[in-house]
């Protein structure tokens, strides 16, 4: 009685008020007391009171999202014997990884003794009362088509395969089937992506919202991690998505949108890696390519250089973004250099309206013995880049990664010549285009048999 008096006092206390209290116990005090959730959960991870159907968690990477959803599932378990749980994952393998077997998943967060039993053939979870939860991908909507549940975590909305509208098919049967009990309940956990299915559910009448950024779980975070993040992803749009945990909505007629980028992420094996570097399962690279977009004058404006390749399966990738800021000629010179090398690129494209006789000077003074192409632009920026967005929209470009600052800046592509992204000019996206007009878009003589 004393213990539970314990917790009363504890739970009443403002929450900086109360993690002072906790963390002057001794050891074996907070050992007792680590269970409770509610004792060291922040609130925006704790579920809100009311009559609720949906509430949906966007925040920041780190931001301890699989945590909550993990212990709402475990107390809606504990709670009600009957309860029938879906946990969605953007496929099997991560719903298991993540939301069961993780650090802050299911079997994580359950107490000795108290916890359920994971059948990993049968994908469920059963606990001692006999609640049951079920494991789902995203990828197979279809599985969703049937059964019936009383609750549902979806983890990672965001980043679940939206090609086709698969990913709203899998929400939408996973909703058709949540008939099970008085009250039926969705939780959904997300980073922010601007993509149909998540911009659907912020409109969605009556769901409850929370969230954060990534700073407000720092005690639980390794000490240099958030310096990290924000030295890597600097002042991007993309931080203010992966970080801030802020929903970046896509400008309207832009020639790329976050969604789009998003279906064109590439998982599985990198091939990021350098060629000599390569193992087995690597589909083949035909050619390899660094696009240079050279800075206007020498006063040290940003230099776009960025490495894509031609595979054998007829996809191009976006391999690398090793753009310079406030470097001298000498130095983005250096770094292309550096990138062709380092990446065994069969040649490097640099656009030569700046001075084409400069640019080839420069680089050849860096030791960039590679055949240099020199391409002159004829169109404006928009007009360059709106069949290369064309091959985006066709499935033929794969980005492997992650490129916050090129990626904010193709998003600022408009059309009519216009630019509203980061910067005075796509330095970045206008090297992209270059590399991947080579690839993909440069006109090549055919071999012919001629007849007399």
């Amino acid at each position: 009685m004393a213990h539970e008096a314990l917790i009363a006092e504890l739970l009443r206390l403002p929450r900086a008020v109360r993690m002072r209290r906790l963390r002057g116990f001794d050891e074996e005090q907070r050992r007792a007391l680590q269970w409770h959730w509610r004792l060291w959960a922040r609130e925006a991870q704790i579920a809100p009171e009311g009559d609720w159907r949906l509430w949906l968690v966007m925040a920041g990477r780190g931001f301890g999202k699989t945590r909550a959803g993990a212990e709402w599932v475990r107390e809606a378990a504990e709670h009600d014997p009957q309860a029938r749980i879906a946990l969605v994952g953007a496929t099997l393998a991560e719903a298991r990884s993540v939301m069961v077997e993780g650090e802050s998943g299911v079997l994580a967060v359950s107490p000795p003794g108290m916890g359920p039993v994971f059948e990993p053939s049968l994908r469920r979870l059963s606990w001692p009362n006999g609640a049951q939860a079920t494991l789902y991908s995203a990828l197979e909507p279809e599985s969703l088509r049937g059964p019936q549940q009383s609750h549902a975590w979806c983890d990672e909305i965001g980043k679940w395969d939206h090609a086709g509208g698969r990913a709203e098919r899998a929400w939408d049967n996973l909703r058709l089937g949540l008939r099970l009990g008085a009250a039926p309940r969705t939780l959904a956990t997300t980073t922010p992506r601007a993509v149909p299915l998540l911009q659907r559910l912020l409109a969605e009448p009556g769901a409850v919202r929370s969230g954060g950024p990534t700073e407000e779980n720092c005690e639980y975070l390794p000490d240099d991690f958030i310096e990290a993040m924000r030295a890597a992803y600097g002042g991007s749009l993309l931080a203010r998505q992966e970080l801030d945990g802020v929903l970046v909505l896509d400008r309207p007629g832009a020639l790329w949108s976050r969604s789009l980028l998003e279906r064109c992420r590439e998982a599985g094996p990198d091939p990021r890696a350098p060629r000599q570097a390569r193992g087995e399962g690597d589909p083949g690279i035909r050619r390899m390519v660094v696009a240079v977009d050279p800075p206007a004058g020498t006063q040290g404006d940003a230099c776009g250089i960025v490495v894509a390749a031609l595979y054998a399966d007829g996809i191009a990738r976006v391999l690398a973004d090793c753009s310079t800021e406030g470097a001298s000629p000498e130095q983005w010179a250096r770094a292309v250099a550096g990138a062709a090398q380092h990446w065994q690129a069969d040649r490097v494209v640099a656009e030569a309206n700046q001075g084409g006789a400069m640019v080839a000077s420069v680089l050849r003074a860096a030791d960039c013995a590679l055949p240099l192409r020199l391409v002159h632009a004829s169109r404006g920026k928009t007009a360059r880049a709106e069949p290369v967005a064309a091959l985006y929209e066709a499935g033929k470009v794969r980005h492997h990664g992650m490129f916050a600052r090129l990626e904010d800046q193709l998003c600022g592509l408009l059309p009519g010549g216009r630019y509203e992204g980061p910067g005075r000019s796509p330095d970045r996206a206008d090297a992209l285009v270059w590399a991947l007009s080579e690839l993909m878009l440069a006109r090549r003589a055919e071999p012919r048999v001629l007849t007399f």
